[in-house]
């Protein structure tokens, strides 16, 4: 079993995570990177949509609504993100206002919903853990954003911290104490040299997976317990999305590790 992709950062549209080559159904993931004036068009049937603007400015617009010039850092490590929320079955087109990159998220939709801009000052910012496991995770596409089961944020991790820790997981659908909910991480470091650490294990062990995470990393976690560590002296970022039919933070704490939260 194989988690981890890679994006290579090159212009145009990137298809990294789709149903074909991945153990996730829920999420799909294009990285689009533009140039200035470049466009990328999409219409996909019975799907919502996440486009959170990793760097740089552009212009979505769809069926019903336009917005203009969005996108406040020039990378992730510059603040908080700008992301649209596009319901399913609206044919819309980004367009690049200087260069840009943009990690397009995509879900199965069921429901019709109102297209939404998540503004830099909307991202709802929480400091969390303990010394060795702190970490600060924005809320950004969350229940604040009436969607299927699309849900978004970030984790910004300093060198030498955990993330994901105690390991936690949302796997079985037993509400509201956990959520079945499927989950993607996507990496950046500081230091073009950084690296991390992304485990995914269950407790039955049929999946028990190591991978060294670089900028440009993705690891899908289908199920399991997730716990990630970044080396020392390399500040981490990451994308999550998350997709299932409860959208929020429905989880349970491995019970070897659980001790830990006292």
């Amino acid at each position: 079993m194989n988690l981890k992709k890679t994006w290579n950062k090159k212009y145009g549209k990137s298809e990294i995570i789709t149903k074909e080559n991945s153990s996730c159904k829920l999420v799909e993931i294009d990285m689009v990177k533009l140039a200035d004036g470049e466009q990328k068009k999409y219409n996909e049937k019975d799907k919502e949509y996440g486009l959170l603007i990793l760097g740089g400015k552009c212009t979505v617009t769809g069926d019903g609504f336009e917005y203009k010039n969005i996108g406040k850092r020039e990378t992730v490590f510059d603040g908080p993100a700008t992301c649209v929320y596009v319901p399913r079955n609206k044919e819309f087109t980004i367009v690049g206002n200087g260069e840009v990159s943009i990690a397009v998220c995509k879900s199965p939709s069921k429901a019709d919903h109102e297209s939404a801009l998540i503004n830099p000052e909307d991202v709802v910012i929480k400091d969390m853990g303990k010394p060795g496991w702190q970490r600060q995770a924005h809320f950004i596409l969350d229940e604040r954003v009436d969607a299927d089961i699309i849900y978004i944020g970030e984790a910004y991790v300093k060198g030498g911290q955990w993330a994901s820790y105690p390991p936690h997981k949302h796997d079985d659908d037993n509400m509201p104490t956990e959520a079945n909910t499927e989950e993607i991480y996507y990496y950046e470091f500081k230091k073009p040299q950084g690296f991390g650490i992304q485990k995914v294990y269950t407790k039955e062990g049929d999946i028990d997976e190591t991978y060294t995470v670089k900028s440009g990393d993705f690891v899908e976690i289908p199920r399991g317990y997730h716990p990630f560590h970044t080396a020392p002296g390399y500040d981490n970022y990451y994308l999550w999305i998350m997709a299932g039919e409860n959208r929020g933070f429905f989880m349970t704490t491995d019970e070897d590790h659980k001790w830990l939260n006292n």
